[in-house]
């Protein structure tokens, strides 16, 4: 991995620990396959819960979730030092997907709740991840304590979830 970390790099602003071709090629993957888990999650969360959108954007969630998590996979890697925080939020987010999505694949018992609350928290987790990477750089959330990048995500997600899991009919007819 020797060949992936060079000179320190900014890119769009944001510090770069390499300047490396394949470095920035991983990235920029990494980037959109992440913009595309943020859009594709919060589309199949908002979309009625029947074949159509929610199972297509769940889909697309999940395979870009398995794109960003294979990328960072091999930055956290070549930098262990400083991510191997990223890599286990990381692992635990596909892990969590991989759960909800098998559950509701093979229809284990309660597969409903098991389904919304590991999607949910593979969620929670894929933004805490970018929190705590990318915080210090953004506007406004520069101004905020490392503690919150850790904690906000899941402060402001686990109500939603929460909510949703209560008053969700599937979970609800389920009891």
């Amino acid at each position: 991995m020797s060949g992936l970390i060079a000179d320190p790099t900014v890119v769009g602003g944001l510090p770069l620990p390499s300047s490396t071709p394949l470095f920035l090629a991983i990235v920029a993957l990494h980037v959109f396959a992440g913009l595309v888990c943020v859009i594709a999650g919060a589309l199949a969360m908002l979309s009625r819960k029947q074949s159509g959108r929610h199972p297509l954007t769940g889909t697309v969630y999940y395979g870009a979730l398995a794109i960003v998590f294979a990328t960072m996979a091999v930055i956290a890697i070549a930098r262990w030092a400083d991510d191997y925080h990223l890599f286990v939020l990381g692992a635990l987010s596909f892990l969590s997907a991989t759960v909800g999505r098998t559950a509701r694949q093979r229809l284990w018992r309660y597969w409903a709740r098991i389904h919304m609350t590991c999607m949910g928290v593979s969620y929670i987790l894929l933004i805490t991840a970018f929190y705590v990477d990318n915080g210090r750089q953004l506007p406004l959330w520069r101004e905020l304590p490392q503690t919150a990048f850790w904690v906000l995500p899941s402060l402001i997600g686990a109500p939603i979830l929460l909510n949703a899991f209560f008053r969700h009919p599937l979970i609800r007819r389920n009891r």
